[in-house]
């Protein structure tokens, strides 16, 4: 018997994120933290409005988001990625209307450019090309002929040269005085031993 499947697309929640970073592990494994696209996604928050999940049945099975960032000096854009499908999930088009959510969305917020570092052969289908990304470069080892990005807005990438930089709005930090009141809280005291 086959299961039918029902995948729903919708924003992505605080609730999400154990699931979420366990499908990005599956999908990814270890090496999802060496990539030069990661250096621009520490400590930051995603673009607002911009974070996406799909789910079947409760269960998270899809993820993209975007992120702000500069592409060089005075020019906002917006960086895709991690776009990571659930192994069962892939080659059904989930990828692709994550990828046409992600998309439609950024445009209808007004954003004028999405960059990427990807396949251009997947990504091309969306539009995305290394045409207009030749003076511009990511911090870390990348292929150049990977980085792509996609204009939302006629010209937003026209003259774009330099090195794509980390933009958008900064984590908030943990307080470390209730991170320590909470352990201690948590601690459990071992028992004195007693003398025999």
């Amino acid at each position: 018997m086959i299961a039918i499947r029902q995948e729903k697309i919708r924003q992505e929640r605080l609730a999400d994120h154990d699931a979420r970073e366990l499908l990005l592990d599956r999908a990814y494994g270890p090496d999802r933290f060496t990539k030069c696209s990661q250096r621009l996604r520490e400590d930051r928050l995603p673009a607002a409005g911009l974070s996406f999940v799909a789910t079947d049945k409760g269960r998270i099975v899809g993820t993209v988001r975007l992120w702000n960032v500069s592409a060089g000096p005075g020019r906002a854009a917006l960086l895709l990625g991690p776009l990571a499908v659930d192994p069962e999930y892939r080659s059904g088009g989930l990828g692709g209307r994550l990828m046409q959510q992600a998309i439609a969305t950024a445009r209808m917020r007004g954003h004028g450019a999405i960059l990427l570092v990807g396949d251009a052969p997947y990504y091309g289908r969306f539009g995305f090309s290394a045409d207009q990304t030749g003076m511009l470069w990511m911090p870390g080892s990348y292929r150049k002929d990977r980085l792509l990005g996609l204009e939302l807005r006629a010209g937003a990438l026209d003259g774009a040269r330099g090195m794509i930089g980390a933009t958008g709005r900064l984590a908030p930090k943990p307080d470390l005085g209730a991170l320590v009141a909470a352990a201690s809280h948590r601690a459990v005291k071992s028992p004195t031993p007693r003398a025999a």
